[in-house]
């Protein structure tokens, strides 16, 4: 009935928000941030359309209110951006920032994309949807496009897929296994260690690559100031280290922390601070608001930068004897060269406790913030590995924010699962016949003391009978024998018909009790 049910065809764009749809091949890798630039399949000239889910949602409410009399409609947003163009925009803002054009056929060399996505990524559409416009009335998400929204859609995309940054800061004094612990959360939550030695020596190491490399042409104006910016950040760098006997002057420091804590990885899976910042400047310097002016930043309560501030803060305590004791026992080959051998030890000890009274400590900045430490006394454990340590901390952080295994960690740990088995059902079978062999051992070990307890018995009856015969054979020898063996002897010497009749007739006659 034409009436009461009407059959409308909705072309829509490729989908984007919340889960990404199509594109999501490309936020995911980008999140990843396994390689150092993003494919784009073919030429990456042709042009896709695309709508926002919700705005599509919009269009078929209106569809079903209005029973508008076309029934086919197109369902684009106004934006006419290229793949290329889309997956630049999804690099800079989720992925390495650049960008790599690879023959379509590559695309097939993924698990992930299948022919239909391949076709889906190549159509080459210019749509532009007048009805839209002139008929419904659309209260847009994203009528531009997915790159005029994008931190929008970067946030659905994270919100939507669970992806959301862990980021945690571990404080406490030095010995305490600050590194240790922070080196098996990453292991645990994929998650970035950031140490102020490593920053320093890696953000050097690639200045000083992009200043020996600098000869490319620049792809644009951006890329132009950023390597102007680089040069200045080395030469300030190698200045203040030439000033200060090698040591980098602290607002050096506080900013390639920074810059590091703002990267795309941390900003995607997140990271471990570990031990910085060490003072409430530092923090105050590190985390604030970068458009902070100077009234604002001597604030009460201090403005933080929520896309870098911690989520989570570990402080580790432990006594001056408990740390003392804990580096005294450490092997040699692992205080060697490190901050550990004994004078540097109690000079950084001291100098912690110093910067961490009741009244002065860096724990006061996040605890005017709100994000209240949690404390863990490290003696109280009494475990070496801090693996209990490491399952309180896990419990009070939750659950992890990622894709969850790879497909290679899946293996991995299938692998090791089935060596562990076979290890295991190996020492189960080597306790058992182990058992089996103190089980056969401990029989002839009873067999033989029963035979030996069985002898013991029989030598024992024996002499018992022999002890019991000793009378007899003396009342034998003294009243029978001599009269007994006189007539055997007689017997002998005359040689009877009947001998046993002899015998007796000559026993009777010479009975000595008859005499």
């Amino acid at each position: 009935n034409k009436h009461k049910f009407s059959t409308y065809v909705v072309a829509s764009g490729h989908q984007y928000g919340a889960g990404e749809g199509i594109l999501h091949y490309f936020f995911k890798t980008g999140w990843l941030s396994e390689t150092p630039a993003m494919p784009v399949f073919g030429d990456g000239n042709n042009f896709i359309p695309t709508i926002h889910v919700l705005d599509l949602a919009a269009v078929l409410q209106n569809i079903a209110e209005r029973r508008p009399k076309s029934y086919y409609i197109l369902a684009v947003d106004a934006s006419m951006h290229t793949l290329q163009e889309l997956i630049k925009c999804i690099s800079k803002n989720v992925g390495p920032g650049k960008i790599e054009k690879i023959p379509k056929e590559n695309a097939f060399l993924s698990n992930e994309l299948t022919q239909m996505h391949l076709e889906m990524l190549l159509v080459n559409l210019r749509m532009e949807s007048a009805f839209l416009k002139e008929t419904f009335d659309i209260k847009w998400v994203a009528q531009a496009g997915l790159v005029e929204n994008i931190e929008q859609i970067v946030k659905e995309y994270k919100q939507s897929r669970g992806l959301l940054p862990l980021k945690v800061y571990i404080h406490g004094p030095p010995g305490v296994g600050k590194s240790t612990i922070a080196e098996e959360l990453c292991k645990h939550y994929k998650l970035h260690h950031i140490k102020t030695n490593d920053v320093i020596s890696e953000t050097i190491a690639n200045l000083v690559l992009e200043e020996e490399g600098e000869e490319g042409e620049e792809d644009d104006e951006e890329d132009s100031k950023n390597i102007e910016a680089a040069h200045e950040l080395l030469a300030g760098i190698k200045e203040s280290m030439e000033q200060n006997a090698g040591r980098l002057d602290n607002r050096y420091v506080i900013k390639l922390v920074r810059d590091k804590l703002k990267s795309m990885p941390c900003r995607n899976q997140g990271y471990v601070l570990d031990g910085f910042p060490e003072t409430y400047e530092q923090a105050k310097d590190l985390f604030r608001l970068e458009s902070e002016d100077e009234r604002e930043n001597r604030r009460k309560i201090p403005k933080c930068d929520k896309l870098i501030i911690p989520e989570f803060v570990i402080s580790l305590t432990a006594s001056d004897e408990f740390l003392i004791n804990r580096i005294i026992n450490l092997p040699e080959r692992i205080v060697a060269g490190t901050h550990y051998t004994q004078d540097r030890f109690l000079q950084s000890l001291k100098l912690f406790r110093h910067l961490n009274t009741d009244d002065m400590t860096v724990l006061n900045y996040f605890d005017e913030l709100e994000i209240h430490p949690q404390y863990i006394d490290v003696p109280k454990f009494e475990d070496p590995e801090n693996r209990f340590i490491i399952k309180e901390i896990i419990k009070e952080i939750g659950e992890p924010r990622n894709y969850g295994l790879t497909d290679e960690e899946k293996e991995n740990l299938e692998h090791k699962a089935a060596e562990e088995c076979l290890i295991r059902e190996a020492q189960e079978k080597a306790e058992r016949e182990r058992k089996e062999a103190e089980e056969r051992a401990e029989r002839m070990a009873n067999w033989e003391e029963w035979n030996k307890h069985l002898e013991e018995v029989k030598r024992q009856e024996q002499e018992l009978l022999e002890a019991q015969s000793i009378p007899l054979r003396n009342y034998l020898m003294k009243n029978v024998m001599p009269t007994l063996m006189q007539g055997i002897n007689e017997c002998c010497r005359i040689r009877p018909d009947d001998p046993v009749d002899f015998l007796a007739e000559y026993l009777f006659k010479n009975n000595p009790d008859t005499k």
